[in-house]
């Protein structure tokens, strides 16, 4: 049983920083920092090999290292908060990111580098879920809404943005920039937060340290993290190192799960899972997700690699989906809990199938406008979606429970968006293949005037014409499989409207606890 000590003050009903909105200032700007840096390098990929002498495969670990570390921090945020308390797990989180950032801005190899990143994803792990554990904490409850908007806000604009500015700063200043920036951020948010929550009274325990749970827990996520970002790489199961990282991964994840449900005092409770909302909130959460992020990573390869945009014209192509849900989320913050967070949600999945529906039908003439016009369209779903849930899944935990059950299905959210990177990329290669191969039955070199065709394509010239019409063949075949993959999404998101109506009133933030009930944390 877990050893509290003698003397921690109780959490005080009602605390109020002295200035709640600097205090949402200081917490949502650590958000958007450490949100943002999840995608922030992904197009300075090519400039860091470079310019640190290393491939462009060894240069994606920038990215897999981050990954993989936040996903074995998140589930033991819970157990973190726990022990030293929220707002000081906090402040130490978000000042190791920091640091982590500046050791990233500094690297002059790419070892470096790929061990700053692992550290800066470490305790970049715990962040979003204590941020947003005391943005509820700090608001009375008829303004929880609010709060979970910003963060919904966040979560959505922070990966657009990450591209756009990384590429820009890449291009007109260095990479490093894309690191160092967030240095006076982290030192803002530290010491904002920690000076406006000083006075803020803590429970904290000694839990025992489940090192059984620890280690299966890092061995089992680390493994099946690597299997999701390099299986495409490595073709999958014709790889032996993708299935011997699969087998360690099932083996140290069954270890786990059997471990954590019989443990007196596990590291990470899933026993949160007993909570009807909590459960049903989070199954809706992590595959509308998981949907969103596979929409998310098609729209820009599919604008470069088949349509001919540069990154930034792509960036700007998709970058109209964030312009809603900041318009709309001090509304959404403010008038939603007036309405059954079921049926805002169910509107929300609406609009993104019904975008989905609508990229199902584009082709290789679709235009700039209407590209852009979609992702408008889509980001009224996406100003719906995330803070509705986000208060059905808290909806039944109690204030104790909060920052376990937010580190939780952050961790859940997170995993099944590497499972839609890995399964979109690979359905997409899979579907282009078999269109590409339905496409060609229907051309023969001899059919009559065929060569002819073909060789008038290539001004003269047999062998060019035909990697013209290879070229177009492959196009017309990614842009068929673009459209199944959208297909399927669109009723993807309908299907999990039936997750949602699972859940049951009431949905305030915390309102099944009567500590939350009355304010307190």
């Amino acid at each position: 049983m877990s050893a509290q000590a003698p003397a921690a003050p109780q959490p005080a009903a009602g605390f109020v920083p002295p200035s709640v909105a600097l205090c949402t200032a200081g917490l949502a700007m650590a958000s958007f920092m450490q949100v943002l840096d999840t995608t922030i390098a992904n197009v300075s990929l090519p400039t860091i090999a470079g310019n640190l002498g290393a491939s462009s495969q060894q240069a994606t670990w920038v990215i897999t290292s981050f990954a993989v570390s936040t996903a074995i921090a998140l589930p033991l945020t819970g157990w973190l908060s726990r022990r030293f308390g929220e707002k000081r797990l906090f402040v130490w989180a978000t000042l190791a990111f920091t640091v982590a950032s500046l050791l990233c801005g500094l690297a002059q190899s790419m070892g470096m580098l790929v061990v700053s990143r692992a550290l800066q994803g470490f305790v970049a792990g715990p962040m979003y879920p204590i941020t947003q554990s005391l943005l509820v904490s700090i608001y009375p409850r008829e303004k929880r809404g609010q709060a979970l908007a910003l963060l919904a806000m966040i979560t959505v604009v922070a990966p657009i943005c990450g591209p756009i500015l990384g590429g820009w700063i890449t291009d007109n200043y260095s990479w490093e920039w894309i690191f160092l920036i967030n240095v006076p951020l982290g030192i803002f948010s530290a010491l904002v937060v920690g000076n406006q929550l000083k006075d803020r009274p803590e429970q904290v325990e000694r839990p025992k340290m489940d090192y059984v749970g620890l280690i299966t827990l890092v061995i089992g996520v680390g493994a099946l993290q690597l299997v999701l970002d390099l299986g495409n790489d490595e073709d999958w199961f014709s790889s032996t190192k993708i299935v011997v990282l699969s087998c360690v991964a099932v083996v140290a994840l069954a270890v786990f799960l059997i471990w954590e449900l019989t443990d007196k005092d596990p590291i990470v409770d899933l026993r949160l899972f007993r909570h009807r909302n909590f459960r049903a909130g989070t199954l809706a959460m992590v595959v509308a997700y998981a949907a969103f992020f596979s929409v998310a990573l098609l729209i820009p390869q599919w604008l470069q690699r088949d349509m001919g945009y540069t990154a930034i014209w792509a960036g700007l192509a998709t970058a109209p989906i964030g312009f809603l849900p900041v318009l709309m989320t001090p509304f959404v913050g403010k008038y939603a809990a007036r309405f059954d967070m079921r049926m805002l949600a169910s509107i929300a999945f609406v609009f993104l199938s019904l975008t989905s529906f609508l990229r199902s039908g584009f082709n290789l003439q679709v235009d700039f406008q209407h590209v852009a016009g979609v992702q408008l369209i889509m980001g009224v779903g996406v100003a719906l979606f995330f803070m509705p849930v986000l208060q059905i899944l808290l909806s039944d935990l109690d204030g104790r429970e909060i920052a376990a059950g937010s580190g939780l299905a952050t961790f859940l959210r997170t995993l099944g968006g590497s499972f839609a990177a890995s399964l979109t990329t690979w359905l997409w290669a899979r579907r282009t293949q078999e269109h590409h191969a339905h496409l060609t039955e229907h051309i023969s070199t001899y059919a009559p005037g065929m060569q002819e065709q073909v060789a008038a394509m290539g001004q003269g010239n047999l062998q060019q014409g035909a990697a013209l019409l290879n070229g177009m063949i492959d196009h017309q075949a990614s842009q068929l499989a673009f459209n199944d993959i959208f297909y399927l999404l669109g009723w993807i998101f309908l299907a999990i409207i039936a997750f949602l109506w699972l859940a049951k009133p009431p949905f305030g933030a915390g309102a099944g606890s009567s500590t939350a009930r009355s304010g307190g944390h």
